[in-house]
């Protein structure tokens, strides 16, 4: 009897781990393969062979919850068909040479939890859509070609831990309702055409510990309430226009001190004495 039990079990999980996956997931992830050169990625997938032998594809039943192909020469587009994976946890697509625009129903996959697109060649804005995703803790973006601005609504993604969109062209405002994330841990906004000020809400983010803003073009006061993030371990908001008072204490918190751009475009370091209240200005 435990030779049969033995037996029957050894068969239930092989069957199990080439149990098919359901046809639309399937035909998703060949649609991907296909839009982004799959015969010349560093490791292929054998079509003929199952889905769960499929490299970078992580299954749980029938359904693809994890697809995660970085740094594996994907060229092309992101088809659209790719919202189709309606079970998908993790999408990392970093480090490839994906071009064009990033799905707009991409809120559609509403279990996601980790996106990661960056470092190849996306343009066009972030689409509202993503805002939907209300599981999403991880959103990388960095290091490609975006423009426009951060959708309005995206503190609606409250869950988030990550979001890394340095190294774009993204314009506009920070909105207002990213403040309220309060699960924000690391916060990268840096190398854009950011602009308007950096609001006192920003003391909301209490669980932020890394923070950056450098070299996009905000200005108005640096908001003293940034001294009371306790879990703040790495700040620069540096060539930025910020201007005002700043303390001691904040200015060590900045990775380049505080040098701000002028309106003439020349470096400012905004310089602090050891009383908490006074500040000095002066041009390098």
């Amino acid at each position: 009897m435990k030779n049969i039990t033995t037996l029957f079990l050894t068969v239930l999980f092989s069957f199990s781990m080439f149990a098919n996956v359901v046809p639309s997931d399937k035909e998703a992830l060949i649609k991907l393969y296909k839009a982004t050169n799959g015969s010349k990625w560093i490791t292929k997938w054998d079509l003929s062979l199952p889905v769960s032998t499929w490299y970078g594809v992580k299954l749980e039943g029938e359904k693809v919850v994890s697809v995660n192909l970085a740094n594996n020469n994907l060229v092309g587009e992101i088809p659209s068909d790719i919202v189709n994976l309606v079970s998908l946890q993790e999408l990392d697509l970093h480090k490839n040479q994906i071009s064009g625009a990033i799905p707009s129903f991409i809120g559609n996959l509403k279990d996601l939890k980790v996106l990661n697109l960056s470092f190849n060649k996306l343009s066009g804005t972030i689409p509202s859509s993503v805002c939907e995703l209300s599981n999403l803790k991880d959103l990388e973006l960095y290091m490609n070609a975006l423009s426009g601005e951060m959708p309005i609504e995206i503190g609606a993604l409250k869950q988030l831990e990550v979001l890394s969109l340095y190294n774009n062209e993204i314009t506009g405002q920070i909105p207002s309702s990213l403040y309220d994330v309060k699960t924000m841990k690391i916060l990268l906004l840096s190398s854009n055409k950011l602009s308007g000020g950096l609001s006192r809400e920003v003391v909301r983010m209490t669980s932020l510990e890394n923070f950056s803003l450098f070299d996009n073009k905000m200005n108005g006061q640096v908001p003293l309430e940034l001294e009371k993030l306790n879990n703040l371990k790495e700040m620069n908001i540096s060539y930025n226009m910020f201007n005002g008072l700043v303390t001691k204490d904040l200015a060590a918190l900045d990775a380049l001190n505080m040098t701000m751009i002028n309106d003439k475009g020349a470096t400012v370091l905004l310089d602090v004495t050891t009383d908490k209240n006074s500040a000095i200005v002066s041009e390098d």
